[in-house]
């Protein structure tokens, strides 16, 4: 009877924007549901977990934490970045508890199997007895550290846990196309351009807010004394994304009067336009005519959300003053958003609260993402 219910609120989701609710409670409370959606929403699809700036220089690793599982995000002595599973393949050990520089190979604090950087397994020292380092029932070219999917796209290095999805370039190949344009080198602005938002909310929460402009003239006013509610558009795919778009980007200008460089070859479009996506599930992107941002959205929890956000530039080198003040900028924007996703998780332990209803003028985006996950439940059965 349960699952009934369930389907039928699922169905009521997945009605046109003008009659359709709201996902359930559960699915922002119910630690249960957390765990199913992490299944069907991020492990079966392209989910974000980093950016390559994390890991600059071949060796760099730092261990990661995805839906409670260890990883290690490497690159490689030969530049690549790649996603590893941050264990062992003897008995499981966590091989890379914190950030560092591996010089040589990654080593076993247990036994001291080692791995190179590839994930090549190439050392087992007395694994045959005292003084033997190899055994014909250790075969090394099938015990290398465990690959997990990656593929990187605008600087961020998106997984697939399970490996079922199709190529990233097919799932995504209408927000490549529509921003073909912007596909230029993209150079991080280093530590002055990087934050962390700690977020006591579900991670939907966060990007259906990032998805609609509706909120702008009462929770970003700064903002939208500028860039105004009329000025911006509602972008949809079914399926893949969704956000707004806005015809009124301004730069930000230094003491001076200077700005940052832009992108070369843009076309007029974006001489004062700029467009914010959710890159379904958990990847909110930003772009305009002279640098562009990502934010990775790390569900903890049902109800805590962790926000990385990263600027990037046009150029390797910009001014470090007029960075720091575009991170202020963007960072009030962002903690802007707090209260408001908070305040919804909080309302979502309402029992008479049924998910809601939709402008359909101005919700339309977020509808979009509710139909996906939705979709994609249903999928999961």
């Amino acid at each position: 009877m349960a699952k009934d219910i369930e389907l039928d609120a699922l169905d009521a989701v997945r009605r046109p924007v003008a009659s359709a609710n709201g996902l359930p409670n559960a699915h922002y409370t119910d630690p249960d549901m957390f765990r199913t959606e992490a299944q069907a929403l991020l492990m079966s699809t392209w989910a974000g977990l980093a950016v390559t700036a994390d890991v600059p220089e071949p060796g760099d690793a730092v261990p990661m934490d995805f839906l409670g599982m260890p990883l290690l995000l490497i690159r490689d002595k030969q530049g690549e970045v790649r996603v590893f599973q941050n264990i062992c393949r003897h008995r499981g050990m966590m091989l890379v508890p914190e950030p560092r520089k591996i010089e040589g190979a990654i080593r076993c604090p247990y036994h001291s199997w080692c791995y190179s950087t590839a994930g090549r397994l190439v050392s087992t020292p007395h694994v045959g007895g005292p003084g033997h380092n190899t055994h014909d029932a250790i075969d090394k070219d099938t015990l290398g550290l465990i690959e997990v999917p990656s593929h990187i796209w605008r600087e961020v290095v998106f997984i697939n846990v399970d490996g079922t999805a199709p190529p990233f370039e097919e799932v995504h190949a209408d927000l490549i196309a529509r921003w073909a344009e912007h596909d230029k080198p993209l150079y991080h602005g280093g530590a002055d351009s990087t934050f962390v938002l700690d977020v006591r909310t579900n991670w939907k929460l966060a990007v259906e807010n990032y998805c609609e402009s509706y909120h702008l003239p009462w929770v970003h006013p700064g903002l939208n004394s500028y860039s105004r509610l009329e000025d911006h558009y509602n972008i949809e795919a079914p399926g893949h994304y969704s956000g707004q778009g806005t015809l009124v980007y301004r730069q930000l200008r230094g003491v001076n009067e200077e700005v940052f460089p832009d992108f070369e070859g843009l076309s007029e479009k974006w001489v004062e336009g700029g467009e914010y996506v959710a890159l379904y599930p958990n990847v909110l992107l930003g772009v305009q005519r002279d640098h562009a941002f990502a934010i990775v959205l790390d569900p903890v929890a049902q109800d805590h959300t962790r926000e990385h956000i990263h600027l990037f530039y046009a150029t390797p080198r910009t001014d470090e003053g007029m960075r720091a003040k575009n991170a202020t900028l963007w960072k009030t924007v962002f903690e802007e958003d707090i209260g408001v996703c908070e305040g919804m998780q909080r309302g979502r332990s309402a029992p008479g609260f049924d998910g809601g209803r939709f402008s359909p003028a101005m919700d339309s985006p977020t509808h979009c993402f509710h139909d996906w996950v939705a979709m994609r439940m249903q999928g999961h059965g």
